[in-house]
C-alpha cells in the first residue's frame, strides 16, 4: 500500500510479505535502499501472535535490510512480515521518480517507476532478484485530481472525504520484482481491443492524446500482440496492456508487464512532421517491448548473466516484427546488417570486449551486462542460429514442440559464441597450383594488433569457433547456390568443385554469420571487377557486407587501404539503399580519423566524386504534406536521404545551396516547407553554413515547438555550428534540466564531439563536468558508456591519448570498463594514423589524377 504526496514529492508505504521458512533462522534479509524504515512486525497467522523483533537496520553498501528476531523462525511454517516506511519521489531517473511537463502554461508533475535491474528496492523493501518470483497486490492512495496505474487493472476505488482516493489493483501472476510498475499522473488515454479481448490503452499528456500523437503506437500494438500470440502460440497473459509515454526516462522504454513505459520520443508520433526514420524508430521500440511481454516478463532469466537471452531475442524480433507490419521493408534480411551486425562488430572487435554471457558477482557488475554486446551481439547470434537451423525449425524450437533432426549440437556450437569474447575473421586463400582447392583459416578479429602482443591469451590458439560458413562461386553473369562448410579448426583445406580460374568466391552468404571474411587479393580484385561490371549478380546483403568487411579489415590492417575505396567506386550504379547505407556508416569513422588532417580535402573530394552522379539522379524530395507517412517506396526515400546526407556533409555545392535556400524560406515566411525526411540534414547544414541568426532562429524554434520528434532534431542541429562560442554556450546549457531533458543532454555533448570544430570542446567539457555527469547518469545503464565512447571515440592524436590516460588516473571511481574500451579505441586510432594514413592519401592522390 502506497500513499503518494505529489505536492512535496514523498511517499509512505506499508509492505506485507508472506514468508515460508525452509531453514530455521533468526534473521530475515531482504533488499531496501535509500528509505526510512519506521516499524517492523513479524507474526504467524492472526491467532498465534507476534514474534518479537530485537532489532532491524539498513546496510547501504549491499543495499539490504536486516530484521533480527528474538527467537528463530520455525521450519515449514509461514509468517507475515510487515514493514512501514517512507521515502522521496526522487528527481532522478531510477526507482520511484518524478518528472514534469507544461500544459496551458502551468507545470504539472507525475511520478513513475523504473525498477530494472535493481531499483525496486528503492521503492519498497523486497526480495529484489529475478529468480524470486512472487504475486503482488498493490494499492495506491493519491489525490483525486490524479489517476494511478499499475501492472494490473483496478479492482476497486475507494473515495475518501478529503479529496483522496485509494485504487486497489488486481493480484498479478508470479513475476520478478523488476517488472513491477506504477505511476501517478494527470494523463488521458485512448484505447483499442485485440481479437482475443485484451484492452490496450495509451496514456500520455492530454495535449498529445488530443493531437492523436499516440494513435500510431496504439494501432500497431494491437496488431503486434496478435502477431506474437500466433508466433509463440502462447496467449498474452494479462487482461490489459497500458503504454505510458513519459517526458523523462533513462531508456527508450521498459517492458514492465502490463504497464510498459516509454520516453515520449520513442512512442509519440505526429504524422504531419515525422520522418520515415523516426517512424521506424518508434515502431521498433514498440516491437521490442512487446516481445518482452513473453521473453522476459513471462519467461525470465534466472540471473543477470543471461540477460542477453531476453535482450537478444527482443532485439532480433524488432526486425521480424517490423517485417510483419511492413513486409516490403526487408528489415530482417537487410537493415539488420547495417544497424545491428556492422555496428556491434565495431565494438566486439576491441580486445577489451567481453562475452555476451558474463559472470555477475555483485550489484555493480549488473550494469556491465546491459550493453550493446548483450543486445546486438545477442541478436546477431540468434539470427545466425535461426538461419542455420532454418526459420521454421527455429520457430518450432521457440514453441518447444519437437526437435527436427539437424545434426548440429546447438549447445556446443552456441557456447563458443556466447562464452568467448569477440568473433573470428575467416580468411579464404586460393591455391596457386590447383584451382579447386582452397585453404580456410580462422583467427580472432581485433582492430589493434598490438593488443594481441599485450594479451597472453592471444598467443596460444585458444580462440576457436565452430563457424557455419556458407559459400558460393560466381562468374560474370551467374552465382552458384550456396553450400555450407562447418569450419572448426585453425586452418582447413576444402575442395570447391566449380572453382575455375576466372570465377570468384563469396563467403557468408547474405551475412547471416557473425564473423568477417577476408580473401586473397586476387579474389578481392575479381569481386571488385564483378561489382563494376554487373553488381546485381551479388545480392544486396552481400554487397553491403563486402563494403563493411573491407573497410573494417583495412582499418585493422588485414587489407591494403585502397581496397575498400576501390569497392565503393561502383556505387554510382547502385540503386539499392542498403549498400549505400553500409558505405556511409563505414566511411564515417574513417572521415573522423581524417577530418582534422591537412590533406583532408583529398579524401573529401574522392567521396564527393562517388556521390555526385547518384545525387543528381535522385534529386530532392518534394514536400507533399498530404501524402501518408508510410510509402511503399521506403527503400527509395531512405536511399535518397542517405545520398543527400553524404552530399551535404562532404560539401557538395548544390546540396549546400539547396539547404540554405530551404532554411531562408522558412525564416522569411515562417512556414516550414522542408521535406520531412531530410529536415535534420537541412537544419544541420544550414546551421553550419549560415550566420548566427540561423542558430538563434533554430534555438527559438526548439523552445516553442511541442512535437517531440521535431524538438530532438532541432536540438541536434544546433550542434552543427562552426562557431566555437555557440558550441560552448550549448554545452553549458545542456546540463540545465529546465532547458534540455536529462536524457537529451548526452546527445548534445556527443554531437558536439562529432563536429570537428567542437571535438576538443566536448572533450574538455566532459572532463570538467565529469563529477556532475557521473552523479547524474552513473547508475543509468548505457548512459555513461554511451557518453564516454561518444566524446572519446574520435580522438586520434598522441596528445589526446595522453589526456585521456591522465584523466582516467585522476578521477576516483566508476565506468572502468567504458574507459578501458575508450583507451583501446584511441590507441587504435593513433596507430592507424601512424601506419596507414600516408598509404591512403598516396592512393587517393593517384586516383584523383587518373
Amino acid at each position: 500500500m502506497l500513499s503518494a504526496f505529489m505536492e512535496n514529492f514523498t511517499f509512505c508505504g506499508e509492505v506485507n510479505v508472506q514468508l515460508e521458512v525452509r531453514n530455521a533462522s533468526r534473521y530475515i534479509v531482504l533488499h531496501a535502499h535509500r528509505m526510512h524504515i519506521e516499524a517492523v512486525r513479524v507474526a504467524e497467522d492472526k491467532l498465534a501472535g507476534a514474534v518479537r523483533v530485537a532489532n532491524f537496520f539498513l546496510h547501504p553498501p549491499t543495499q539490504v535490510f536486516v530484521v533480527v528476531l528474538n527467537r528463530s523462525l520455525e521450519v515449514q511454517r509461514s509468517y507475515n512480515l510487515k514493514i512501514i516506511y517512507n521515502a522521496l519521489i526522487e528527481n532522478e531517473l531510477l526507482g520511484f521518480f518524478r518528472s514534469s511537463y507544461v500544459l496551458h502554461g502551468e507545470r504539472r508533475f507525475l511520478g513513475v517507476t523504473q525498477f530494472s535491474p535493481t531499483h525496486a528496492r528503492k521503492a519498497f523493501p523486497c526480495f529484489d532478484e529475478p529468480i524470486y518470483k512472487a504475486t503482488f497486490k498493490i494499492s495506491i492512495r493519491h489525490q483525486a485530481t490524479y489517476l494511478s496505474l499499475s501492472n494490473m487493472p483496478v479492482e476497486t476505488s475507494v473515495f475518501e472525504e478529503d479529496g483522496w482516493v485509494t485504487d486497489h489493483f488486481s493480484q498479478t501472476p508470479l513475476m520478478s520484482t523488476y517488472y513491477l510498475a506504477w505511476a501517478v499522473c494527470n494523463f488521458t488515454y485512448r484505447e483499442t481491443v485485440t481479437k482475443s479481448g485484451i484492452v490496450v490503452r495509451l496514456y500520455a499528456r492530454p495535449d498529445a492524446i488530443r493531437r492523436g500523437s499516440g494513435d500510431y503506437a496504439l494501432n500497431i500494438t494491437r496488431r503486434l500482440i496478435e502477431f506474437y500470440e500466433d508466433y509463440f502460440k502462447v496467449p498474452y497473459s494479462l487482461p490489459k496492456l497500458d503504454l505510458l509515454a513519459v517526458p523523462k526516462h533513462p531508456y527508450a522504454a521498459m517492458e514492465n508487464w502490463g504497464l510498459s513505459v516509454f520516453v515520449e520520443q520513442r512512442i509519440l508520433l505526429d504524422p504531419s512532421i515525422s520522418s520515415i526514420s523516426y517512424l521506424l524508430d518508434v515502431t521498433m521500440v514498440i516491437v521490442h517491448e512487446l516481445c518482452h511481454q513473453w521473453f522476459g516478463d513471462l519467461v525470465t532469466p534466472v540471473w543477470w548473466e543471461d540477460v542477453w537471452l531476453k535482450e537478444g531475442f527482443a532485439h532480433y524480433f524488432e526486425f521480424v516484427g517490423t517485417d510483419y507490419l511492413y513486409p516490403g521493408w526487408n528489415m530482417e534480411k537487410q537493415r539488420f546488417l547495417t544497424d545491428v551486425l556492422h555496428e556491434v562488430m565495431l565494438l566486439d572487435g576491441l580486445a577489451s570486449s567481453h562475452p555476451v554471457s558474463q559472470e555477475v558477482q555483485q550489484a555493480t557488475d549488473i550494469d556491465r551486462v546491459f550493453d550493446w554486446i548483450a543486445y546486438k551481439k545477442g541478436a546477431a547470434l540468434i539470427r545466425m542460429l535461426a538461419n542455420f537451423m532454418g526459420h521454421s525449425v527455429f520457430q518450432m524450437g521457440l514453441q518447444a514442440l519437437r526437435k527436427v533432426g539437424k545434426f548440429v549440437n546447438i549447445q556446443e556450437v552456441m557456447d563458443q559464441w556466447t562464452l568467448q569474447l569477440g568473433y573470428p575473421v575467416i580468411t579464404i586463400l586460393g591455391n596457386e597450383t590447383t584451382d579447386d582447392i582452397i585453404v580456410i583459416s580462422q583467427e580472432r578479429f581485433v582492430y589493434d594488433s598490438d593488443a594481441k602482443t599485450k594479451d597472453p591469451d592471444f598467443g596460444d590458439n585458444s580462440y576457436l569457433w565452430q563457424i557455419p560458413l556458407t559459400i558460393a562461386v560466381g562468374n560474370t553473369s551467374h552465382i552458384s547456390s550456396e553450400a555450407i562448410i562447418w569450419v572448426s579448426n585453425k586452418s582447413e583445406h576444402h575442395r570447391i568443385p566449380a572453382l575455375e580460374e576466372a570465377s570468384w568466391l563469396l563467403g557468408n552468404i547474405n551475412q547471416t554469420g557473425y564473423f568477417r571474411v577476408n580473401y586473397d587479393i586476387r579474389n578481392w580484385r575479381l569481386l571488385i571487377n564483378q561489382l563494376t561490371r554487373n553488381h546485381e549478380v551479388i545480392s544486396v546483403s552481400n554487397r553491403a557486407g563486402l563494403i563493411d568487411d573491407a573497410f573494417n579489415l583495412a582499418r585493422a590492417g588485414y587489407l591494403p587501404q585502397n581496397i575498400p575505396l576501390e569497392i565503393i567506386r561502383y556505387l554510382s550504379e547502385e540503386k539499392d539503399f542498403l549498400p549505400w547505407h553500409a558505405a556511409s556508416r563505414a566511411l564515417y569513422p574513417l572521415d573522423k580519423l581524417l577530418d582534422r588532417t591537412e590533406n583532408y580535402n583529398i579524401f573529401n573530394e574522392f567521396i564527393l566524386r562517388q556521390v555526385a552522379s547518384m545525387y543528381l539522379k535522385l534529386g530532392w524530395p518534394t514536400n507533399n504534406l498530404n501524402k501518408s507517412l508510410v510509402q511503399a517506396s521506403y527503400q527509395h526515400e531512405e536511399l535518397r536521404r542517405e545520398v543527400i546526407m553524404l552530399a551535404c556533409s562532404f560539401g557538395n555545392k548544390h546540396c549546400h545551396q539547396q539547404a540554405a535556400t530551404l532554411i531562408s524560406d522558412w525564416i522569411s515566411s515562417n512556414r516550414n516547407r522542408i521535406p520531412l525526411n531530410v529536415r535534420d540534414i537541412v537544419y544541420c547544414t544550414g546551421v553550419s553554413l549560415m550566420d548566427e541568426d540561423v542558430w538563434e532562429f533554430i534555438w527559438m524554434k526548439f523552445h516553442s515547438i511541442t512535437a517531440v520528434s521535431e524538438k530532438k532534431i532541432l536540438l541536434e542541429a544546433l550542434t552543427c555550428s562552426d562557431d566555437r562560442n555557440l558550441l560552448n554556450r550549448l554545452l553549458n546549457l545542456s546540463l540545465n534540466s529546465e532547458v534540455v531533458l536529462d536524457q537529451d543532454a548526452i546527445d548534445v555533448i556527443i554531437h558536439v564531439a562529432r563536429n570537428p570544430h567542437g571535438r576538443d570542446l566536448a572533450w574538455k567539457f566532459f572532463r570538467e563536468k565529469w563529477k556532475i555527469l557521473n552523479a547524474r547518469y552513473g547508475e543509468a545503464l548505457f548512459m555513461n558508456s554511451k557518453l564516454i565512447s561518444g566524446v572519446t571515440e574520435f580522438l586520434n592524436t598522441e596528445e589526446e591519448l595522453m589526456e585521456l590516460k591522465n584523466f582516467i588516473k585522476t578521477y576516483e571511481e566508476g565506468a572502468a570498463a567504458s574507459f578501458s574500451r575508450a583507451v583501446e579505441t584511441v590507441e587504435a586510432n593513433v596507430r592507424w594514423q601512424r601506419l596507414y594514413k600516408e598509404e591512403l592519401f598516396q592512393w587517393l592522390r593517384k586516383s584523383l589524377t587518373h
